[in-house]
């Protein structure tokens, strides 16, 4: 038998050979370990988690209840249950009570029936519903725009919506009152940033008269109805000032939308000013619409725009079924039923009367749907709501830096589906347990005073 070409044997024996008079490779020298302090991979040095430390200890030394993350185990309307205690209820904005209406869970529970409770996908690749297209269509002859696009989130519409809109040759001016959404796609927009001082057009017009040939494009965000404070801004002057100086205006109406004006469609119907000449109307699901998420409503190239490059759209599951049908049949009852708007404005007016006349201060509010019952010091308001929730109400207290210091608060939101005893009594209340605290001198110095005395 004739021998192969290639010797296997013969190669096999070079190769060890090889092997074994090569020089011996030098060991890879290992990185040496960069000191690093043991203390920067634990969260409970970060500054943040010390804060939220240092105000548990500060409640806990002066026998003070943390308000935050309260459970409540029954729908927050106008009561809620605490503790198994009920109690007349300040903390929820469902305005017009329809989060807790048949009608809207029936709906809400048939669209899960037929497409579950996730579209499992972002819209932009997973594809539509029909559900999603019929609440833009109501939102766009709601505002009669062109088009309009609802998000999953109502903090990321404003977040995505400003951030992608503007960028660094551009200006935006912002009250500064304006809730962290907006402040916070305003820093993602890399754009320069103004505050002008709260609902004052004057100081907004003096801004941007000094800045606006320095900018491409520049943006006016205001609020429709300012949470915190429950007072609204001048729409028409707004509008005259933009279209001098050539800026988009957008109106955020989170609180706004279904508490203002004769059939609650907001701002625009409260103050008689033609909704198409705001660029930019935006809102949030969560309080007249009975569910979660943010709409943008404008002109067909402003929503293209946001389609493909909102990250906050983008890149997100579409809105669920059960949410966007919640918020197209609330929409259908605010239309049909304008009696539930003219109550919540009614005992919004009722609020904020009686409250002054007993010598709160609600500060700027309006009377709308958001009354706070203003303080001054933060350990007083946190004290005061401990109080009310003793005494069976719930409302929670703002506190620096939500609000500017010593302007903590009592917020109240104020329902359609509040009585007026219910909103008496809170009054009432709210005025005893408040002076008997004033009398007492109850204060976050006076406490710490008082702390260092026992001592």
């Amino acid at each position: 038998m004739s021998k192969s070409p290639i010797d296997r044997d013969a190669i096999l024996n070079m190769s060890r050979s090889l092997a074994k008079n090569a020089p011996a490779k030098a060991a890879p020298k290992r990185a040496s370990r960069p000191k690093v302090d043991p203390g920067k991979t634990d969260f409970s040095t970060l500054e943040l988690y010390q804060q939220i430390k240092v105000q548990r200890d500060m409640a806990e030394l002066l026998q003070t209840r943390d308000p935050y993350f309260i459970l409540h185990e029954k729908r927050a309307g106008a009561t809620t249950v605490v503790d198994g205690k009920e109690l007349i209820n300040f903390a929820s904005y469902d305005y017009l009570g329809l989060n807790g209406l048949d009608e809207v869970h029936e709906a809400a529970k048939e669209a899960i029936d037929a497409f579950g409770t996730s579209v499992s996908g972002s819209r932009p690749t997973s594809g539509e519903r029909p559900f999603h297209r019929k609440l833009e269509q109501q939102l766009c002859e709601l505002y009669e725009s062109e088009a309009s696009l609802v998000f999953v989130s109502g903090h990321a519409t404003n977040v995505s919506t400003i951030g992608e809109l503007l960028g660094s040759q551009d200006l935006v001016l912002f009250d500064a009152y304006s809730h962290n959404s907006v402040t916070t796609g305003c820093k993602l927009s890399g754009a320069t940033r103004r505050s002008f001082k709260h609902n004052n057009f004057d100081d907004l017009e003096r801004i941007i008269a000094e800045t606006r040939d320095k900018h491409d494009r520049v943006m006016i965000v205001v609020e429709g109805l300012y949470s915190m404070d429950g007072d609204t801004p001048d729409l028409a002057r707004l509008v005259d000032i933009k279209e001098r100086y050539g800026a988009w205006l957008m109106v955020d109406e989170a609180h706004s939308l279904g508490i203002l004006g004769a059939t609650g469609r907001g701002l625009f119907e409260q103050q008689g000013v033609d909704p198409k000449k705001v660029d930019i109307w935006m809102g949030t699901m969560s309080k007249t619409m009975s569910g979660c998420g943010g709409y943008i409503c404008g002109v067909q190239p402003l929503i293209e725009v946001l389609k493909f490059f909102a990250s906050g759209f983008m890149y997100s599951v579409g809105l669920s079924a059960p949410l966007c049908v919640a918020g197209s049949k609330s929409l259908e009852i605010m239309k049909r039923e304008p009696w539930r708007v003219e109550k919540l404005q009614s005992n919004g007016q009722y609020f904020l009367k009686n409250a002054q006349a007993v010598g709160l201060n609600t500060g700027l509010s309006e009377g709308f749907c958001v009354v706070p019952v203003i303080v001054g010091d933060s350990l007083r308001a946190v004290k005061l709501s401990n109080n009310l929730l003793d005494r069976g109400i719930y409302a929670f207290p703002i506190t620096y830096p939500a609000v500017p210091m010593n302007e903590a608060r009592l917020r109240f939101f104020i329902t359609s589906e509040h009585s007026e005893e219910q909103l008496q009594t809170a009054i009432d209340v709210t005025a005893e347990e408040l002076r008997k605290l004033e009398e007492a001198n109850f204060s976050l110095a006076g406490s710490i005073s008082s702390l260092h005395e026992s001592k």
